[in-house]
């Protein structure tokens, strides 16, 4: 792979939608520096929630972020950071049903994810360290480059001091803002600060009695009912939900942020605390949700989606990340049936940029899934034919596939063919999983006979050094001979006979893959099958 060189104007044409985030990023930052600009680092964020291991919609939001981050590096040539922001201060509120040592875990309520005992067989030691090392060995997986930073940390280093201290500065501000939105016995004992009892450690969700602005002192109730006095300095504090994404974007200088479309409110309001605070809040997006098969929001409760371990069962991270580039604005189906397709998306778009120029090449997924340097070659066949090929040749292994490919593409070259290797293996996965179990061959009508036979004589006749467009010919004169009145009955009749399914492959490409003679011996098969 080798990054192309553009111009100035292909880059400034490119219309794609990363290059449209960047472009609105470019225009805030307008807002904010003055005179001749500024040359620190823009700082890009992803935020996480310890309470859990990263999935697909993390991808999918760092894979974003990422695409939006070079389009702004391509613009404007400045330097840039990507933080990946874990809130593992947050006060564990329930004890997921799925983990582990249930009854350890409820002990440790509303103490900082940091604090609560790693319940899985690992070293780390907490829980919520244990999701930190495995969200960073997530993205280090994908290669995303990216710096970790948590909250912990954050807090206890005194890096979030200032910001603790404009929040105290503009309490009744944050407050105007946010108590408008809760209902009125919350409202009661509401604080944008929340104070850790010096006691047990826990987050308090308690109003703050007193507070000096100046020098950080607080006054609450603790658990046991006593007048305590404390600090929002060191740690000793932290701030609630959306105070805290606000805070955040202060404390660390954010410059662009997405979410998705469910926190469309969350956005809101966090912004118009970053602004009481002093601030302007990032750039961003909201980008929707996935659904279901039926067209319902997925849910991890429910389990009606797919995890990023499923996809990469059956197709590549870059497959992945194109399903992410699409529409991201648009609400989107996101289930097995849509994996073959994409995979085979995502090759036809890499083929398309070698012949691309200017704006259009910077406007293909492939530049923004490789980060300005897709690959140069491509397999020589397509996921849908290897799934047809794997259900022809029964279980076989990747060698025999590879075998039949050579013959088909004998000019391919080694990168070719090992491009494959990858994509047979998930190919065959697939296929044991989704199409092997819905198979059903059925007996042919008079009509499908006939047609089946003539087909098995001409490709027999042809021989296997024939051309695709010549077995693609003699399948269309089989069904036309017979007189189907619509020729796609003849097909859907063919596969559903010859494959067990509705959905078949070219025939062309087909039978030169699989062999003339071997394509016949499966249609006689198939007669013989009823």
């Amino acid at each position: 792979m080798s990054a192309r060189a553009f111009t100035r104007e292909d880059i400034e044409s490119a219309k794609a939608w990363p290059f449209a985030e960047a472009r609105a990023l470019i225009k805030r930052l307008g807002k904010i520096e003055s005179g001749g600009g500024d040359d620190r680092p823009i700082v890009f964020q992803t935020g996480y929630g310890p309470s859990g291991p990263p999935h697909i919609g993390t991808f999918g939001e760092v894979a974003r972020t990422t695409m939006v981050r070079r389009a702004f590096e391509a613009l404007t040539g400045r330097s840039t950071r990507l933080i990946c922001f874990s809130d593992d201060m947050d006060g564990m509120r329930k004890v997921p049903p799925h983990l582990p040592n249930q009854e350890l875990l409820s002990q440790h309520l509303q103490e900082p994810l940091t604090a609560v005992p790693n319940p899985f067989d690992t070293e780390h030691e907490s829980f919520a360290h244990h999701n930190n090392a495995s969200l960073r060995a997530f993205l280090d997986r994908f290669g995303f480059d990216y710096e970790f930073v948590s909250a912990t940390e954050q807090y206890r280093s005194g890096a979030f001091d200032d910001t603790m201290l404009r929040v105290l500065k503009n309490y009744d501000a944050v407050m105007e803002i946010i108590l408008p939105t809760l209902g009125e016995e919350r409202r009661a004992t509401y604080s944008p600060i929340l104070p850790l009892s010096p006691q047990t450690g826990r987050v308090l969700y308690v109003p703050l009695l007193e507070y000096d602005a100046a020098t950080g002192a607080i006054v609450f109730e603790d658990e046991d009912g006593a007048r305590t006095e404390g600090s929002v300095l060191g740690g000793s504090a932290k701030l609630q939900w959306k105070a805290d994404w606000a805070g955040r974007w202060v404390a660390l200088g954010v410059d662009y942020e997405m979410s998705g479309e469910d926190l469309t409110e969350s956005v809101r309001l966090s912004s118009r605390i970053a602004r009481a605070l002093g601030a302007e809040p990032p750039a961003g997006f909201n980008y929707q949700l996935f659904l279901d098969e039926e067209g319902k929001k997925i849910s991890k409760t429910k389990g009606n989606g797919i995890s990023i371990d499923e996809w990469l069962t059956y197709a590549s991270p870059e497959s992945l990340a194109l399903f992410m580039f699409q529409n991201p604005k648009a609400a989107k189906k996101l289930y097995f049936d849509i994996i073959p397709k994409t995979a085979d998306d995502y090759w036809a778009h890499v083929q398309k940029y070698a012949e691309q120029d200017g704006a259009r090449a910077i406007d293909n997924p492939a530049w923004h899934i490789h980060e300005g340097a897709p690959p140069e070659t491509a397999p020589p066949v397509s996921y849908a034919m290897l799934l047809t090929l794997v259900s022809a040749v029964g279980d076989a292994d990747a060698d025999l596939i590879k075998g039949f490919i050579s013959k088909y593409r004998p000019d391919a070259d080694d990168t070719a063919l090992a491009a494959t290797d990858e994509m047979i293996a998930h190919a065959r996965a697939y296929f044991e999983r989704f199409v092997a179990p819905k198979k059903s061959y059925r007996a042919p009508t008079e009509q499908e006979r006939a047609a089946l036979s003539e087909l098995s004589a001409a490709l027999r006749a042809l021989g296997d050094d024939a051309g695709e467009d010549d077995y693609q010919t003699a399948t269309f004169s089989a069904g036309k001979a017979q007189e189907f009145g619509n020729i796609r009955d003849w097909f859907k009749g063919l596969y559903e006979v010859v494959f067990g399914q509705s959905e078949g492959p070219r025939m062309g490409p087909f039978a030169k893959i699989y062999g003339a003679k071997a394509t016949a011996d499966l249609i006689d098969a198939a007669l013989a099958r009823d």
